[in-house]
């Protein structure tokens, strides 16, 4: 589940140092978000970074601050150590953008958040905003506007498409959750179903999805069992991915009849869900109603 996000939510940045960190930070601060300090990428080389005060340690941090919402700009082979050490700390909403984390740490990540009872939000997520309040990650302001619509996906750069196209119609989103596009991932679009159905801000689902894996068939299977009320319309990426070749995310892989576009698009029709052959397509259904 999604902690409850608002523009007074405190964020910490886990590697605030680096060239990313620093970066993305001074625009989710210029966006809105409560950035309230972070770690640095070598021990003791700042005390502050931007005005923000930099800790020697997660721990430190979240003693200081209060925070219990953090983004992990780090490299993929120092994701695993960074996420054991915000969940020992007492972080409950965890976003790591590192695309190509190795399975075997994505895997003990996913087992230490379940353990701590933490969100996870990634691998490799752009990461996720409530317009208008705050947002943790590196979604386009111009895409982001607070509105009705719960956008979930796999694709970064394919929802940003959405985003921006929804905004251009005055359209806007209630959440955005980027789930991401690595095999192994903490958050997924099934267990984002029972948020938007009990937000109260959302009317309807933007699910983004893409060939590989069986997320979106998951998402299917729990819209069947819950038989919500609000409406799903769902674009797939992939129709002519080729078998056997990973088309640009690590998940992105389609074999034999695992993973296709139209095992996909069938089972979420099955369920309910309106599916689009194009984003165009999806965002004028969206303004129409």
């Amino acid at each position: 589940m999604i902690p409850s996000l608002s523009a007074g939510t405190k964020v910490l940045v886990l590697g605030l140092t680096g060239r990313m960190g620093r970066a993305h930070a001074a625009r989710m601060r210029a966006y809105g978000t409560n950035i309230v300090g972070g770690t640095a990428i070598r021990v003791g080389t700042a005390e502050e970074q931007d005005g923000l005060p930099i800790f020697p340690d997660i721990t430190a941090a979240v003693a200081a601050t209060g925070a219990r919402a953090a983004i992990a700009m780090t490299p993929p082979g120092g994701t695993r150590a960074a996420a054991e050490s915000a969940f020992a700390a007492g972080i409950s909403l965890l976003v790591t953008v590192a695309e190509g984390v190795p399975v075997h740490d994505a895997l003990a990540i996913g087992r230490a958040a379940r353990a701590a009872g933490v969100t996870w939000v990634g691998s490799s997520t752009p990461g996720l905003a409530v317009p208008g309040a705050t947002k943790i990650g590196f979604l386009p302001d111009v895409a982001l506007r607070p509105g009705e619509i719960g956008l979930m996906s796999k694709s970064g750069t394919l929802s940003y498409e959405v985003g921006y196209r929804m905004a251009a119609r005055g359209l806007g989103q209630s959440l955005w959750v980027g789930v991401g596009g690595d095999p192994v991932k903490g958050t997924r679009f099934a267990d984002l179903l029972p948020v938007f159905q009990a937000d109260p801000r959302t009317r309807a689902m933007v699910l983004v999805g893409e060939v590989g894996g069986a997320e979106e068939e998951e998402f299917a299977d729990a819209l069947t069992a819950t038989r919500g009320a609000k409406p799903v319309l769902a674009v797939i990426a992939g129709r002519e991915a080729k078998e056997g070749v990973s088309m640009g995310h690590a998940g992105a892989l389609t074999w034999g009849e695992f993973g296709t576009y139209a095992s996909k698009r069938a089972r979420l029709t099955a369920a309910g869900a309106r599916c689009f052959d194009n984003v165009e397509a999806l965002v004028e259904a969206l303004a129409q109603g």
